[in-house]
Formats: structure tokens, C-alpha cells, sequence
């Protein structure tokens, strides 16, 4: 079947199979000699393999190495994510953010368990249907647990495809994603093509846009198919994946109060959607009124999309009536409970200072 090119101005070998043979032959070589020995590549198990690829959205690689072994020392099954309470799934993946990842791997997991019997489906349509699974991540399950001819376009893959294709559209815009769509569908060997792996593949793909064909720097002197790259020719791979403007970052401030009595403290539990059932520090009231000429007992800034927060927290007196969604906790209590990362990076900051009287 003839594969249909990208774009009229995409480079003439795409068109020619034994020409994409010899990129798949070059690009499998390197990746046998200078892939990474991740642990998702160690397995088949589609239920592994989606864990993995969830993780890794917009989170790196070191960080998410040890969630990633905890995640399936807790859940080894998708049965067993799927009978497990939301706060617990929610407690297991505190630290990694983004906590809609975990939720739609819980929901996922319950949708095999009640739709599929527990067995993991294996076409890509089905796997896209699973909730919160996007075009990407069912054709990663399907490409590295299956071996199905599935293509796939992440950060890493999006940089190479564009440079392949010396591409000046916006990678970010509509007609800039169908064209590095439809270039990792011409490049897809099926499997057995040549001797040809859908899975390494892409696999390879991703490994040589994490190590050479990186965003700054690329190491193009290195890499095994710059004789196929229409950047490299036109020496304008740093000019490449070209992007249409960031948003500008918003400044936020978020003030909260550390209210305790004796060996409780006391927490609001969260039902907005970014945090929805994560434990936080109480909001200060009235919001936005600082105590007069306090200081904070701890101030942090974390990032939060385009925005960065400053996260202050002030001393204050205890409720007459707390809120509906604020529950006392005992202290003991408090490393079971999930909580918004920011929000457990204070509260370990005044569990230190809690000796003092004044904090009492």
C-alpha cells in the first residue's frame, strides 16, 4: 500500500521504500548500541507499559524511575488498580503533579476490569476508547506492548520529524501536527517489514530525540540518519521545531493558614478539578488579607502551566466552625493522606518548626 507524504515540500526518500529501509537499518543499529535499559522496556505488559507512558507526560525521566517501581509494587495488576480507593491511587502518585494522569489511569483500569474482563485490550481503537487515553499514549501501549503499526508523536519524536523535514510550520498549530502525524505514519515500517519492528521503532525514535536530536545542542556530528535530514542539509536545525508564542507567565499569589491544637491540624480537602481530593493547607480568610505585619512562617513558588505561584503561609486562630470540606487531622495521620505537592512541602517545613510554642 502506498504511503501518502506529509507535505509537498517533504523530502523525496520518503517516497521511496528501500530508502526508508535504510533509515529503519541505520536508526535500529544505533538504538541496539545507545538505547537506554529503561524497566518499561523491559516488558510487554500493556498495563506496565500505560503506567509508564502516563508518567512520562511532561515529567523526566529520573523523576519518574522510582514512582514508576513503587507504582507497581502497590498496583501490580490492572485489577488491582482498579479495586483500589481513589485516595489511595491518589497518595501513590503525590510528588509527580498533574494528578488528572492518575485519575485517568484509575478510570482506565476500572473501564478493562468492567468492559474487558480484566484482560487488556489489543487493538489500537480500543485502547484509544480507555478514558483519558489520547492518540499518543494508545499508540504507544499498542506499538510497545503489541508490536502493532501504530505511529507516535511526542516531544521528543516531534523535534526529530520536524528537522527531518526542515518543517517552518508551527509544530504547535493545527497543520503543523498533521504533518508530523501523517511523516510518523510514512516512516512506520510494518511489522516484519524488512525485519522492521513497529515497537523498536518507535522506541528509537523517541531515544534519538532524548540523546541526540535534542532541543539545544543537537548532536547532529552523531546521529545515524542526518544523511535523511533536510535540516542538517540546510543548516538550519537549530532553527528548528519552530513553535508559535508562549503564553506569558502569570504571577499568583496563594495565602493559607497553619491552624493546629495540640497534635491536630487542620486541612481542607480539595474539590476543584486540579487537586480534586488532595489534602491542602486551609485558605487564609478573608482571602487576599494578609495578617497585619506578620511574616510568613513559609513561603515557597511553584509553577503551575503558565503560571507561578507563590504559596504563603500565615499563623491563625482556630475556627469557631470549620468549613464543610476542613477536617482536623492528628499529625500521625498525615503521611497516609495525598497531598497537593506544594502544599506537603509546607507542611513538612512547619512540622519542623512546630517545637516552637508560638506555633502551638
Amino acid at each position: 500500500m502506498a504511503k501518502i507524504l506529509p507535505q509537498p515540500s517533504a523530502p523525496g526518500w520518503l517516497a521511496e521504500p528501500k530508502k526508508r529501509a535504510a533509515f529503519h537499518a541505520l536508526l535500529a543499529a544505533w538504538f541496539a548500541r545507545h538505547g537506554r535499559d529503561l524497566p518499561w522496556r523491559r516488558t510487554h505488559d500493556p498495563y506496565a507499559i500505560l503506567v509508564s507512558e502516563l508518567m512520562l507526560q511532561q515529567t523526566q525521566v529520573a523523576t519518574v524511575l522510582p514512582y514508576y517501581a513503587r507504582w507497581l509494587e502497590i498496583f501490580p495488576t490492572v485489577r488491582a488498580l482498579a479495586a483500589a480507593p481513589e485516595a489511595e491511587v491518589l497518595r501513590a502518585w503525590e510528588g509527580l503533579g498533574y494528578y488528572a494522569r492518575a485519575r485517568n489511569l484509575h478510570r482506565a483500569a476500572k473501564a478493562i476490569v468492567e468492559q474487558h474482563g480484566g484482560k487488556f485490550p489489543r487493538t489500537l481503537s480500543e485502547i484509544a476508547a480507555l478514558p483519558g487515553v489520547g492518540r499518543y499514549t494508545a499508540g504507544a501501549v499498542a506499538s510497545f506492548a503489541f508490536d502493532l503499526a501504530a505511529p507516535i508523536v511526542d516531544a521528543n519524536v516531534a523535534r526529530v520529524l520536524a528537522r527531518l523535514l526542515d518543517l517552518a510550520l508551527p509544530i504547535n498549530t493545527a497543520a503543523g501536527k498533521n504533518a508530523l502525524w501523517s511523516t510518523a505514519e510514512v516512516l512506520l515500517p510494518d511489522a516484519g517489514e524488512n525485519g522492521a519492528s513497529p515497537r523498536c521503532f518507535n522506541s528509537a525514535l523517541m531515544e534519538l530525540g532524548a540523546l541526540l536530536c535534542r532541543a539545544r545542542a543537537p548532536q547532529c556530528l552523531l546521529c545515524p540518519v542526518r544523511a535523511f535530514c533536510a535540516a542538517f542539509a540546510a543548516k538550519t536545525q537549530g532553527q528548528r521545531p519552530v513553535k508559535t508564542a508562549r503564553r506569558a507567565t502569570v504571577l499568583l499569589q496563594e495565602d493559607c493558614a497553619w491552624i493546629c491544637d495540640r497534635d491536630r491540624v487542620l486541612l481542607q480537602q480539595e474539590t476543584g478539578s486540579r487537586w480534586r481530593g488532595l489534602w491542602k493547607l486551609p485558605p487564609l480568610l478573608p482571602a487576599g488579607v494578609s495578617p497585619p505585619g506578620e511574616l510568613p512562617l513559609v513561603q515557597l513558588t511553584y509553577p503551575f502551566t503558565h503560571h507561578r505561584v507563590t504559596l504563603r503561609v500565615f499563623r491563625a486562630e482556630i475556627p469557631h466552625a470549620p468549613l464543610a470540606d476542613q477536617h482536623w487531622q492528628p499529625r500521625a495521620a498525615l503521611d497516609t493522606l495525598a497531598f497537593a505537592a506544594p502544599h506537603r512541602r509546607a507542611l513538612r517545613q512547619l512540622l519542623k518548626l512546630h517545637a516552637d510554642p508560638a506555633l502551638t
